[in-house]
């Protein structure tokens, strides 16, 4: 444990780790600050002294997660004409289904939580919107490079993959096996690839 008034090195990251395995440990009705400042090895009301509460804290670590992920997406448009198009494709959407399900499952069922994330999103934080038109905008220059065909509708296949992506994490749960193949096959039927 930390001791009284010294700073604690990266603690956003230390709590929201500490999050992430108290929920997947414990569940989401485990997850209460002294649980998450325990596991963090933090003092008691560290978390309290950082975020206004555990309404917040959950906010910040949903909105961290898809910030995290979302600059992974917006790295794939460079990724055009290298690798596979399925290939570049299901890697990121094995990133976006690494969110874990618990995570994002218990933002939804914190309605203070779930309008603070839907708030961020609305005034631009990175979130679905931006997977979305990162896979677009990869999809647009792989046309370019005569990759895919011309007749490819690139918004229609990312509209339609982050949507799967979102029932897929909104449904998922701790310890249910990863829709890998499901992915993979959706991806090969929007795309027409093989």
């Amino acid at each position: 444990m930390s001791p009284r008034g010294v700073a604690i090195p990266d603690l956003r990251e230390r709590l929201f780790d500490a999050a992430e395995r108290v929920l997947a440990r414990d569940g989401a009705a485990a997850l209460t600050s002294r649980a998450v400042t325990a596991e963090a090895g933090c003092a008691k009301g560290v978390l309290h002294t950082h975020f206004a509460g555990l309404d917040e804290f959950v906010a910040e670590l949903v909105l961290d997660r898809f910030t995290r992920t979302a600059a992974l997406a917006a790295r794939l448009p460079e990724k055009a004409g290298s690798d596979s198009v399925t290939g570049n494709l299901t890697a990121l959407a094995s990133a976006v289904l690494s969110l874990d399900p618990g995570v994002v499952g218990l933002a939804v069922t914190r309605p203070a939580a779930a309008l603070r994330v839907r708030e961020a999103w609305a005034a631009g934080a990175p979130g679905f919107n931006a997977i979305q038109t990162s896979i677009e905008t990869y999809l647009g220059a792989e046309q370019r490079l005569g990759r895919v065909t011309d007749d490819l509708d690139a918004g229609s296949v990312a509209l339609a993959l982050v949507g799967t992506l979102h029932h897929l994490l909104m449904t998922g749960r701790p310890g249910v096996p990863h829709p890998q193949d499901v992915v993979e096959r959706l991806i090969h039927t929007l795309t027409g690839l093989s």
